[in-house]
C-alpha cells in the first residue's frame, strides 16, 4: 500500500523563533532539526531567532564528541550517526494533528551517553513514529551541548562564563521553554509534559527536577536506567579555575586572552583538555565533565536530597537485569550441567555458592543460576533508594520496574542496557533481536501502554497488566518486565544484602575492563 505524503499542503508555522516549514507522512507531522536556542561557546542559550521559513524536513546537528564513534554490537544496540556541529540545540516532533485544540499529551526525549556523548536520533530506537502513532502522543527529541561543551566551568575567568558548567543543562531547559511556548501548534498540551530518558538521559530527567528554572515545564518523569550514586558518578564540585588554567597553558593562551578559547578548533580544545585533565582530577581537583552542584543545580537527590517541589512530580524509574554485561558470556547457559553451573559461580562466590544458588532461585524463579552472576549493581539500588527518597515527598506517585527479559541472541541473554528502549518507543518492529515470537509484542504492549497512561494520568496501568501500586516509605512493589509480567514487593533485598556482604564494593570501570569473562565481580 502506497503511504501518503505530502509537503506542498502542509503549512507554515509561526512559532516564536520564526517560521517552520515540516511534512506530512502516513499519519504524522514531523518536524526535524528545529532550532530552539542559540548560543556562544561555554555561555548560555538564547532563544533561537531566524528570517525567512526554516525548512524542517531534515536531522539537525550532533554535538561534537571526544571520542571517534566505533560501530560495534549493532545487534543489541542499533545505532545512527550523524553530521557533527557545535550549534545543536535542536529538536525533532512527530504530531498527529496541527491543531492547538487538540492539547494531546508531549513525551519529550533525552537521550543516553552520559554527559558526554549521544544524540537525539543516535539510537535506531529513538525514533518517534510509533510513539506518536500508537500513544496518540506528541513526541520531541532534544539535542543539546555535552561534554566539554556542555559541562566545562570557566565562571573565575569572567561573568559572561556564568554558570558555563550547567549550559548542556542550560539547553535542556532552554527546550523545555521553547516546547512550552509553541507546543499547541503541534496539537500538544503545554500543561502535560513528560520528560523521558534513559541512562545519561535517565539521569538528565532527575537533573532536571533539581533546577529552579525548569519548574512548571514539565509535569511527569521516567528514568531509564539512569540512576547511579556517587561510586558511579561522582558530583561536579569546586570551580574550572585549575582545568581553565591549565588548558590555556597548554594552548599558550595567556589568561587575559581567556576568550580565545571560544574560536580554538574544537579537536585541539579536546586535545589539550585530555592532556592536562588526568593530573588536575588526581589532585583532586574540578575538571568537568558533569553538571556542576551550584545556585543553578541542586545535585544529585542521593547525595543532595530532593527539592520540594521534585516531590509534586509523578516518577516512574526502572533498571534491567544485566545493566552494562554487552559482551558475550564464554559459556552456553543452556547446556551446562547442574556441576558445570555450580563450579561456575562458585568461582565467584567460594564457600557461599550453595546458599547464593538458593536466594537466587527465589529471587529470580525460572532464570538460568549462571544469571547470578550478572545481576547488576550499577542501577538497580540506587533506583530503589531514588524511589523510596521520592516516595517520602508524599505528593505524587513513585512506581518502580525491573526489565528482566531474555533475547534470543548469545544463548538467551538476559536483558542489556538500553534493550528495553524499543519497547518503551513502540519500536520492537525496528530492532531485530526484539523479534521474540508470542512474546515481543505483547512485552511492547504491556510497556508501551503503561508508559502512555503515566504521560496522561500520572500513573502507569495497561489492562494487561496487575495493578502497579505505588512505592511507600515502607514497602516497594516492583513491576517485573518479563515474558509474564507480575507485581513483587522488596524482592530482591535479601539477595542485594548478600551480594553485598560477599564480593567487593562494586566498580563500573573493573567490570567493563573484564571483557574476557564480562562476569562482574
Amino acid at each position: 500500500m502506497v503511504k501518503e505524503f505530502l509537503y506542498d499542503d502542509v503549512p507554515v508555522l509561526e512559532t516564536t523563533g520564526g517560521k517552520l516549514k515540516g511534512y506530512f507522512y502516513n499519519g504524522e507531522y514531523i518536524f526535524k532539526g528545529v532550532p530552539y536556542a542559540e548560543a556562544d561557546r561555554f555561555q548560555m542559550p538564547r532563544a533561537a531567532k531566524w528570517e525567512g521559513i526554516k525548512d524542517a524536513c531534515s536531522y539537525g546537528f550532533v554535538c561534537p564528541l571526544m571520542e571517534q564513534e566505533t560501530p560495534s554490537a549493532e545487534l543489541l544496540v542499533p545505532h545512527r550517526y550523524w553530521p557533527q556541529n557545535e550549534h545543536c540545540q535542536n529538536l525533532n516532533i512527530w504530531t498527529k494533528a496541527l491543531d492547538s485544540e487538540k492539547k494531546m499529551p508531549v513525551v519529550v526525549w533525552l537521550h543516553g551517553g552520559g554527559y558526554s556523548a549521544g544524540s537525539s536520533i543516535e539510537q535506531v530506537a529513538y525514533d518517534g513514529f510509533n510513539a506518536c502513532m500508537n500513544g496518540d502522543v506528541v513526541v520531541v527529541s532534544v539535542n543539546h551541548r555535552l561534554n566539554i561543551l556542555g559541562y566545562l566551568d570557566l565562571s573565575p575567568f569572567g561573568e559572561k562564563y556564568k554558570n558555563s558548567g550547567n549550559v548542556g543543562h542550560a539547553d535542556m531547559v532552554a527546550a523545555l521553554k521553547w516546547i512550552h511556548e509553541n507546543i499547541a501548534l503541534f496539537g500538544g498540551d503545554s500543561e502535560n509534559v513528560t520528560i523521558f530518558g534513559q541512562s545519561g538521559g535517565g539521569m538528565k530527567v532527575a537533573d532536571l527536577m533539581q533546577i529552579e528554572e525548569a519548574d512548571g515545564l514539565f509535569h511527569k518523569g521516567l528514568i531509564m536506567s539512569g540512576v547511579g550514586d556517587k561510586s558511579l558518578l561522582p558530583s561536579c564540585t569546586g570551580n574550572g579555575q585549575a582545568i581553565v588554567t591549565e588548558i590555556l597553558k597548554e594552548l599558550s593562551i595567556p589568561k587575559e586572552q581567556v576568550e580565545r578559547l571560544e574560536t580554538v578548533p574544537y579537536d585541539e580544545l579536546v586535545k589539550a583538555y585530555k592532556k592536562v585533565s588526568p593530573a588536575v582530577a588526581a589532585k583532586g581537583e574540578y575538571i568537568g565533565g558533569n553538571p556542576l552542584v551550584n545556585d543553578y543545580y541542586k545535585g544529585n537527590p542521593l547525595e543532595y536530597g530532593f527539592r520540594e517541589h521534585a516531590f509534586e512530580i509523578p516518577v516512574m524509574v526502572g533498571s534491567v537485569f544485566g545493566e552494562f554485561v554487552f559482551m558475550p558470556i564464554r559459556y552456553n547457559k543452556n547446556e551446562l550441567t547442574y556441576e558445570q553451573i555450580k563450579e561456575i559461580i562458585g568461582a565467584v562466590y567460594g564457600e557461599h555458592t550453595d546458599e547464593m544458588i538458593e536466594l537466587f532461585q527465589e529471587t529470580y524463579p525460572g532464570k538460568s543460576l549462571t544469571d547470578l552472576l550478572l545481576v547488576d549493581r550499577a542501577m538497580r539500588q540506587p533506583s530503589k533508594r531514588l524511589a523510596r527518597l521520592h516516595a517520602k515527598g508524599g505528593k505524587a506517585g513513585t512506581y518502580l520496574y525491573d526489565f528482566i527479559l531474555e533475547f534470543p541472541i548469545q544463548h538467551n541473554k538476559i536483558a542489556w542496557h538500553c534493550s528495553d528502549i524499543p519497547f518503551f518507543f513502540h519500536n520492537t518492529e525496528l530492532v531485530e533481536v526484539c523479534q521474540i515470537p508470542d512474546v515481543g509484542e505483547k512485552l511492547e504492549k504491556q510497556i508501551f501502554e503503561a508508559f502512555m497512561t503515566f504521560a496522561k494520568t500520572g500513573k502507569p496501568q495497561c489492562d494487561e497488566l496487575p495493578v502497579w501500586e505505588a512505592v511507600t516509605p515502607e514497602v516497594e512493589p516492583t513491576m517485573i518486565f518479563d515474558k509474564k509480567c507480575e507485581i513483587r514487593y522488596n524482592f530482591d533485598d535479601k539477595l542485594y544484602e548478600r551480594i553485598d556482604s560477599i564480593l567487593p564494593p562494586f566498580n563500573l570501570m573493573e567490570m567493563m575492563a573484564d571483557s574476557e569473562n564480562a562476569v562482574q565481580h
